[in-house]
């Protein structure tokens, strides 16, 4: 009987691969490209990615300082204020208040960057967190290193099975501003996009909307994906979270994962004096100012019961 039982494991674990340089196990399967329902949405992301970075790669055809200067600023501010500190720290946790036309400036920096807009964004994190890395985390590397990082984009049947009705956005659903940005997102862009065209024709187009925009996709994505993959854990959070430095310099902080995971309210992500988090330096100005209003930060209990020295797992 024994035998059979080690026979039965090994088998089990014939079907699963490790993904390379880390201790991840693909464990699950889903069918990215062939054997599956291509619902319209799918096709226009598909074919919406294909289009972000093919005009990336015009790039160095294009080349002047005003267009780079001009691509790294929307990288900051739409990749710092509108997704990092907006959509994420503010809206997705609740780390810290801003005034309501800050709180809407920032949130509309988040909308130019073309990552959906701010409902589905944070419902799509919140399902994470609350479901993270089981099967119904909209973007485990359990399902493979493809799928966490962008496959999952291009499968809107897998959220609609895992998620018939979303109604852990209904603080945001309550508000007239992130309703009306819901229903006219497409418009949002297609204002900007042409207006970058008007101010600075081709070349522009190439650094603030391809090169801009996929470097901010990839930096996000390196968060789904790297960041619950390669790096080390320093908190017992009992997932695949991991703090990841080379994604956190990408990210103005988003990075220091594990530390977020164990603290899902903190403003704060780079815990130590050592741990670069862009994002926390410009929380902490807003907050000198008077601007950002209770800032959250771990307390040094929930520190200890986090701590894999601790018996207590936090729940």
């Amino acid at each position: 009987m024994r035998n059979l039982i080690q026979v039965s494991q090994d088998v089990n674990a014939s079907k699963y691969r490790k993904i390379p340089l880390s201790n991840v196990m693909v464990t699950r399967k889903r069918n990215l490209f062939m054997g599956r329902t291509w619902r319209t949405l799918d096709v226009k992301m598909f074919l919406w990615m294909i289009f972000i970075h093919v005009l990336a790669l015009f790039a160095p055809f294009t080349f002047t300082w005003g267009a780079f200067c001009a691509g790294f600023t929307t990288y900051v501010l739409c990749g710092v204020f509108g997704i990092t500190m907006s959509y994420h720290r503010n809206l997705a946790h609740h780390s810290f208040k801003l005034p309501k036309w800050l709180e809407y400036t920032f949130a509309y920096f988040g909308v130019l960057y073309f990552q959906r807009d701010p409902i589905y964004w944070v419902s799509m994190h919140r399902y994470h967190h609350q479901y993270v890395d089981s099967e119904k985390d909209p973007h485990s590397p359990t399902f493979g290193f493809w799928f966490s990082h962008m496959g999952w984009l291009f499968d809107s049947g897998y959220i609609l099975e895992k998620y018939q009705e979303r109604k852990n956005v209904e603080d945001l659903k309550s508000q007239v501003f992130y309703r009306f940005i819901q229903r006219s997102y497409v418009l949002h862009l297609f204002v900007y996009v042409t207006l970058v065209y008007a101010f600075g024709g081709f070349t522009y187009l190439v650094w603030v909307v391809g090169v801009a925009t996929t470097w901010g996709y990839h930096a996000t994505f390196f968060v789904n994906s790297a960041c619950h993959i390669w790096g080390n854990q320093s908190w017992n959070t009992g997932d695949l979270s991991k703090n990841n430095w080379w994604v956190a310099l990408i990210t103005f902080g988003e990075g220091w994962h594990n530390n977020h995971h164990a603290f899902e309210y903190s403003a704060r992500h780079g815990l130590e004096w050592w741990q670069i988090d862009v994002c926390w330096y410009m929380i902490r100005f807003l907050e000198a100012i008077g601007l950002a209003t209770n800032v959250k930060l771990p307390t040094e209990d929930h520190k200890v019961r986090k701590s894999f020295a601790s018996p207590n797992k936090l729940k």
